[in-house]
């Protein structure tokens, strides 16, 4: 693979940098093995027995830190029962996305993020102590972007993403941005990381990531919730959008910091284009988690940002039981059709 070192490429092969085999359960000794609870019971939807596929596929879209506001989402799926049989992200909903699809469930991944992000100095020294090569090659302060995003996330994801797609037991797409060529890029096959270490790649906080010959920055650049991808993929589409709203934030009268306001200037970028992609194609639920008030890097925030975002729990479970209710009655969608404007709910 472009862009490592062969030393990484590897230690890469079977284990990941915190010394756990990727694809299994975390080592009894890890820090973060016990916030991992069984997973939920599947329910009734209809006639489906679930933990079975649903034939819908879920839209998962950009917003750092406001990328946690997916987790309800997920554990209304859950509450249903319900699997979708396809999964899009970009970002931060390329993470999350990729746990959801590696088969972890919502409650799961809620009670991951809050555990690793209850204290800071927990994370630093996770990172410290985890990472085998020389701490240059994660953050080097006189690069453009500081944080080398694959490293990174092989060192604070959960065991159980495997090395590659095909581990994953959901299909999922990974959208990524290619820097010279301006245009997306879809992954969903070949190696995991990478994919979502360039999803994510948010200029000057994370250095870009090279896949053959792209050089691959944020996805949110050209598809912050990559609805669309899924058009010839699922009957029906269900997106959460987490990229804020037009609502003034209860913070408005702060001076941000120049980082603060280049992710912030990045953001509304991120909620323009989802604005704009609406006016001419929209999925058929768009549901939209109150997570405007926090900010991109607000991720020692998270229970602060899932407390907020928990109302679209009950909106997206009322939400797609109805739509999957309706197809099982015959309702679908051409690809490609221009849908009538979305189910919104912002909860």
């Amino acid at each position: 693979m472009a862009g490592r070192t062969e030393r990484n490429v590897t230690d890469r092969k079977t284990r990941s940098p915190r010394g756990g085999a990727r694809g299994k359960p975390p080592a009894v000794g890890d820090p973060l093995a016990k916030a991992l609870p069984p997973t939920v019971e599947p329910k009734l939807l209809g006639h489906r027995h679930l933990g079975s596929t649903a034939p819908f596929g879920l839209a998962l879209g950009g917003g750092a830190a406001r990328g946690l506001g997916h987790v309800p989402v997920l554990e209304a799926l859950d509450d249903l029962g319900v699997r979708p049989s396809v999964i899009a992200g970009t970002s931060m909903g390329s993470i999350i996305g990729a746990g959801y699809a590696a088969g972890m469930s919502g409650r799961e991944i809620r009670d991951y993020v809050t555990k690793l992000f209850a204290n800071r100095a927990e994370v630093i020294r996770r990172i410290a102590t985890r990472w085998p090569g020389s701490l240059t090659s994660l953050w080097n302060p006189l690069t453009p972007a500081m944080f080398n995003a694959e490293t990174l996330l092989e060192i604070l994801l959960p065991d159980v993403l495997p090395l590659e797609f095909s581990g994953l037991r959901t299909p999922f797409m990974a959208v990524a941005t290619d820097f010279y060529a301006q245009e997306e890029v879809v992954f969903e096959e070949g190696p995991l990381f990478p994919a979502i270490a360039a999803s994510s790649a948010l200029p000057a906080l994370l250095k870009p990531v090279r896949i053959g010959e792209r050089l691959l920055i944020d996805g949110g650049f050209v598809n912050p919730t990559p609805f669309d991808i899924l058009a010839r993929r699922a009957p029906v589409v269900v997106a959460v959008d987490v990229t804020g709203t037009s609502a003034r934030r209860a913070q408005q009268q702060k001076m941000p910091n120049s980082i603060d306001i280049w992710i912030g200037a990045a953001q509304i970028t991120l909620h323009s284009i989802v604005r704009e992609k609406l006016r001419t194609e929209a999925p058929h639920a768009l549901l939209r988690p109150p997570v405007t008030d926090f900010g991109a890097l607000d991720f020692f925030r998270a229970e602060e940002i899932l407390a907020a975002a928990a109302p679209i729990r009950e909106e997206a479970k009322r939400v797609i039981e109805a739509l999957l209710t309706a197809g099982e009655g015959g309702a679908s969608r051409r690809p490609g059709r221009r849908l009538p404007r979305p189910a919104e709910k912002e909860g």
